[in-house]
């Protein structure tokens, strides 16, 4: 897609060609997103005290809010999830020499963006500060235009019935059917782009369930103390980890919003649903909040020292999203945290206090997994964008610290469970506590292999969702399984 060098007035007349002027709404039908939304969402990422102002501006009218939001940020649209299909589409038609106009309810200063970069529109029609260019509004105004049924009309929702109405032609773009029928009551059909119908596993794809396996950190305290078979404690166990899973998916959902630019410069994350624009935004401003207050809820029923664990975890993953990731080193640290955390919030569910050998060993590996994870991402972005590129804060020439970083604090974790084996404590827990020595050579050959597997960038964006789907950690993981169950 080139960039636009010059558009034609929108009374400019007639091409040659006679065929009637196309009209084209951006929101939902040209792209796959909501300007408005991700505007929105961007603002506060950058100013969060701004949602103070939000109901204000509204108050003033919904055209004025747009505008007022969209002078404030500032949006990547090269990268928005535009629709391929209706694009090729428009570039047809203008090769047949058809006016072409995007006519958005989108403010004006987006819309022009969006016209510059694909090169292919002759004017833009669009909310100004003042006028809401939305159903009878944009209506009017293309009347007012090219006449009643003077040009044809791409959209997608209900909203633009009223358009389809005024249209020659209606192209109809991922239309529910009960749109697609209303349209052929008030215009003539000329074409319909639709996508495929999303099904319950597209709906659970931002919740990101596999990521729930972390969460078994919370039983940790219950197996190490060799408690696991008391049901009471085993109960509130598992509650506490369907409070966890509810309060991370939560918090993957705004992540996921905070991040929509970030994720769509990605090689893998821009297939992510809300970044490629496979679901609204609308759904993750729904779902988040009952996510979170469903884990809130969950939180409550363990015990009040879990709901502050899991409040922590909650405002820490806020805040990480927000603002922490963006600084070198204090991000990492902050992940690992996140694991920690579960940690202590298993202890908090069952009221069995780790040792401090486990919160050393915790503290030491989950800091190699963080690292490996940012490396991971270093690696993958230098074989795509070259010596100059960047992730998060990191730059490629900082790539051998943190493998350098990472490596040593994944051994000291070994060394602190081969101090732990010696210890009065394992002998007491295990009857063949000598047998735990085998664990630490499983334990260097995975956190070695998983760096070497990071050092070739193959490693996904999460260390431990990795583990689970690479063959070589899960039989080292069963190996270690094996030698615990057998030093009991």
């Amino acid at each position: 897609m080139r960039a636009a060098t010059e558009t034609r007035p929108v009374d400019s007349p007639a091409p040659a060609s006679g065929l009637p002027a196309l009209a084209v709404d951006l929101d939902g039908s040209l792209i796959k997103t909501d300007l408005l939304l991700e505007s929105v969402v961007t603002l506060l990422k950058q100013e969060p005290w701004r949602a103070l102002l939000l109901p204000l501006w509204l108050l003033r009218g919904k055209a004025y809010l747009k505008r007022q939001v969209a002078r404030r940020v500032s949006m990547d649209v090269t990268a928005l999830p535009y629709r391929q299909d209706l694009l090729d589409y428009l570039a047809a038609q203008r090769k047949l020499g058809r006016t072409l106009v995007l006519a958005t309810a989108s403010d004006r200063l987006l819309a022009r963006q969006v016209a510059d970069h694909l090169g292919i529109f002759d004017s833009v029609l669009a909310s100004d500060g003042t006028n809401n260019l939305s159903g009878n509004l944009k209506r009017d105004r293309l009347v007012s235009q090219f006449g009643e049924k003077g040009f044809d009309y791409a959209g997608n929702g209900r909203c633009d019935l009223v358009v389809w109405a005024a249209a020659r032609k209606a192209i109809v773009v991922d239309p529910t059917r009960w749109v697609e029928v209303s349209v052929a009551r008030v215009a003539e059909i000329d074409h319909v782009f639709q996508e495929r119908r999303k099904g319950l596993r597209d709906l659970i794809r931002p919740l990101r369930l596999q990521h729930w396996l972390k969460n078994i950190l919370i039983f940790l305290p219950l197996l190490s103390a060799h408690e696991f078979f008391e049901l009471p404690l085993l109960g509130k166990a598992l509650l506490a980890f369907l409070s966890f899973g509810c309060l991370a998916s939560g918090g993957y959902v705004v992540n996921d919003l905070f991040d929509l630019q970030a994720d769509r410069r990605h090689p893998t994350k821009r297939l992510r649903p809300f970044a490629a624009g496979d679901l609204p935004l609308s759904y993750a401003l729904l779902m988040a909040p009952v996510l979170i207050g469903v884990g809130c809820l969950l939180a409550v029923l363990v015990s009040p020292l879990f709901l502050a664990s899991a409040l922590t975890y909650l405002v820490l993953t806020l805040a990480y999203s927000l603002y922490l990731k963006r600084i070198v080193i204090l991000d990492v640290i902050v992940l690992a945290g996140l694991y920690t955390i579960r940690l202590m919030a298993g202890s908090a569910a069952v009221a069995i206090w780790p040792s401090h050998w486990l919160l050393a060993f915790s503290v030491f590996l989950f800091f190699s997994l963080a690292l490996v994870k940012r490396y991971g991402e270093l690696v993958v972005m230098r074989r795509l964008h070259g010596d100059e590129a960047k992730a998060r804060g990191y730059e490629m020439s900082d790539g051998e610290l943190l493998a350098g970083m990472g490596v040593a604090s994944g051994y000291l974790a070994i060394l602190v469970f081969a101090l732990y084996v010696t210890t009065d404590t394992a002998r007491f827990l295990y009857g063949r506590y000598e047998l735990m020595w085998f664990l630490c050579p499983l334990l260097l050959y995975w956190i070695s292999h998983v760096w070497l597997i990071a050092h070739r960038g193959k490693m996904p964006d999460d260390p431990v969702v990795f583990a689970v789907n690479d063959r070589t950690s899960r039989i080292l993981i069963l190996l270690m399984l094996v030698v615990t169950v057998l030093a009991l």
